[in-house]
């Protein structure tokens, strides 16, 4: 992201509407063959040839763990929040209560290190203190309780409320499966060269986090040994990353009393209220087997080492707000885990921890000074064009029947699109912001957040809610609001640009937008129907074979690999690949509605068929640490990049004639072997 002025900021905030000439006279390369390995056959690999030396050129800043189209987008966003907050911050004139104020205030007191540093862990010597006078097991529910109302996160499990996924417009309560640290449960249960040199840095982290708090590190090294027990039972009793992808398998209704059977030693019926939760006689349970296992650890383990995991849940959830020692052992084992070279700076953390914490007062300043109207009406115009787009292929699939594509049609024209942020601010009422109290402000939050999220209880379900703040670089689809949302952070290039050709904007934002509406027919979003519940709309035969793509379609994500050995999990990632699929063949056939699209006139030696194809790989072009590559492998739903650069083309036949591919080409498929789904 090379913008050298506002001015050229705000058009960049547009979108280009459908039927731009592919004449467009602008001086920038929209697709820049200096960025581009031509030596390189499209057909051997599709991603050297689209990106090869712009990878070469920006290897990963020391201060990220990958770097790509996205993390430029998002540099140039945080640099525009920066000079939001930190103007707010030096408006002390802005009125008490006002949102610039409410803003400045915030990240002031986290950018104030004087008073931080003074503090070092005071802020949580209370809670510490309150964990040591537990004498009981009811002690030990009782706190995590109290933690998870007063600002200090969970343990154990998690409760929350959200939308009961067979009848959608009720909010029910949640209970799931949690009480680890590390990001997935294999790093407690396999033996792996870098499982254990995960799990190394991890019990390095917390004895010098217990040491730091006062234990001796003979005690610390105790502490450490005990909170890793308890937490690998816990991972042994998690369902897997796979096993939760299936919604119904994670859907287990059950009446407080039912659950009380499976968890003798919890009683939910008094033990609910003090969650703030009262009045619910039924709840829904992720894994009723995790709360069995959670409900024989408190017989099995002694009080002592249970308060060892409390008082332990309490420091990792608070170093990095504490003084410079608590945050340089967690940055240490974020680096362990990342490789990240140096810590991201300060002010940089703290304007995405601002965005993150108060993201609807942040986003009104965003909006105000960075978005325009007509951004939002260009992108509406787009999303029509898809949705008709995607229309005339769920109607010449060949391999539905006309009853299942009814069904289709049906939930494809209940899409309710959000573009750019949100039509009800949140005003955060009641949520105390003070200009010298950091570590309180983010208490606070986390307090507020919870009782906002559990007041919903016996309300109507809220179908305005946004879910993503306006500076957020990201897009996302709901399966139970049937809903795709496009915050204003997204709409730049090269996603699109306002002075672009239709081939860059289609194979760029066009196709994030049938991504996401690509979700609502992936192997997990097919599930729900166009209401948002989770019900069944397929005929036996058309569901059998729609499973028969998505086996082959695993099975093709299943074959790469990064680091030479590490395989891409197909199944984890397969609603991001459908969509991929799905959502580029939807743009590809918008595209071919415009003017651009039914021409052969070349821009800057490319045709734009080749243009659309070229447009879609830079978006996802990119250079990553190894360690967060093997990271990810486990814990994102994500392919990496280069296999999401090819994973979609290489069986769309529009590529293989753009790009002249043939038999004896690397990534050439028979035409009988691409796959064909939406």
């Amino acid at each position: 992201m090379k913008y050298q002025n506002l001015k050229r900021y705000f058009a960049a905030l547009g979108i280009v509407a459908a039927g731009f000439s592919a004449n467009a006279q602008t001086t920038k390369k929209f697709i820049d063959p200096a960025n581009m390995d031509l030596s390189v056959k499209p057909g051997d690999d599709f991603y050297t040839y689209a990106s090869g030396n712009w990878i070469k050129k920006n290897p990963v800043p020391a201060k990220e763990t990958r770097w790509g189209s996205f993390n430029e987008l998002r540099d140039f966003n945080i640099n525009a929040v920066k000079t939001l907050v930190e103007d707010a911050a030096a408006d002390k004139s802005a009125p008490v209560g006002s949102v610039k104020r409410r803003v400045g205030d915030f990240f002031a007191a986290a950018m104030d290190t004087v008073t931080i540093e003074k503090l070092g862990y005071t802020p949580i010597k209370a809670d510490l203190e309150k964990i040591k006078q537990i004498k009981d097991i009811q002690g030990v529910l009782d706190q995590v309780a109290y933690m998870r109302v007063n600002g200090l996160g969970g343990a154990m499990f998690g409760v929350g409320v959200g939308q009961d996924r067979k009848n959608v417009n009720k909010y029910m309560v949640n209970i799931g499966q949690g009480g680890t640290t590390l990001p997935d449960r294999d790093y407690y249960l396999k033996d792996d060269t870098r499982s254990v040199k995960i799990r190394e840095a991890y019990n390095t982290y917390m004895t010098t986090l217990f040491t730091l708090t006062g234990s001796t590190p003979e005690v610390a090294k105790q502490k450490a040994e005990t909170v890793f027990k308890i937490e690998k039972q816990f991972a042994e009793a998690q369902m897997s990353r796979l096993e939760m992808r299936d919604p119904y398998a994670t859907y287990n209704k059950l009446t407080v009393a039912e659950l009380n059977k499976k968890t003798p030693d919890i009683n939910w019926a008094t033990y609910l209220p003090k969650f703030q939760i009262k009045g619910q006689d039924t709840v829904l349970v992720a894994s009723p087997k995790f709360l069995a296992s959670v409900d024989g650890m408190l017989k099995s383990v002694p009080v002592a080492d249970w308060k060892t995991y409390l008082e332990w849940n309490v420091l990792k959830g608070s170093a990095g707000s504490l003084s410079s020692p608590f945050v340089k052992a967690s940055f240490a084992f974020t680096q362990a885990q990342t490789g990240q070279k140096v810590q991201t700076p300060r002010w940089q953390r703290m304007s995405s921890l601002t965005d993150g914490t108060i993201g609807e007062l942040l986003g009104q300043l965003y909006v105000a000074k960075y978005f325009k109207p007509e951004a939002k009406a260009r992108m509406d115009d787009m999303i029509v064009n898809l949705r008709k787009a995607f229309e005339i292929r769920i109607k010449g699939l060949e391999w539905m029947s006309e009853a299942t594509k009814q069904k289709a049609l049906e939930k494809l024209a209940a899409f309710k699109p959000k573009v750019g942020y949100t039509t009800k601010w949140e005003t955060y009422t009641g949520l105390d912001i003070n200009r010298n109290t950091y570590f309180q402000n983010l208490r606070n939050a986390s307090k507020w957040g919870y009782n906002e999220n559990v007041n919903r209880l016996g309300k109507p379900v809220d179908r305005n809610r946004f879910g993503m703040t306006p500076p957020t670089v990201n897009a996302s689809y709901s399966p139970t609001m049937n809903e795709i949302t496009f915050p204003a952070g997204i709409l730049q290039f090269p996603f699109f640009d306002p002075n672009a050709d239709d081939a860059l904007n289609y194979g760029g934002i066009g196709a994030v937008i049938g991504h996401e509406m690509s979700h609502g027919f992936d192997d997990s979003g097919s599930q729900y129907d166009a209401v948002g519940n989770l019900k069944n709309w397929w005929t036996a035969e058309d569901k059998a074979k729609f499973d028969a793509k998505t086996k082959a379609l695993g099975e093709q994500f299943d074959a790469y690999t990064v680091l030479d050995t590490v395989h891409v999990i197909g199944k984890l990632t397969m609603g991001e690949n459908i969509g991929d699929l799905g959502g580029l063949n939807a743009a590809y056939t918008a595209f071919k509605m415009t003017k651009q699209g039914q021409s052969n006139e070349k821009i800057d030696g490319f045709t734009p068929d080749q243009r659309f194809f070229l447009a879609w790989a830079q978006v996802w072009r990119g250079n990553i640490l190894p360690e967060s590559a093997a990271q990810l492998i486990k814990t994102d739903p994500h392919s990496p990049g280069p296999y999401r650069t090819i994973g979609a083309p290489v069986n769309m036949d529009a590529w293989y004639t753009a790009f002249d591919v043939k038999p004896g080409d690397k990534l050439y498929k028979k035409p009988e072997d691409r796959i064909r789904m939406w």
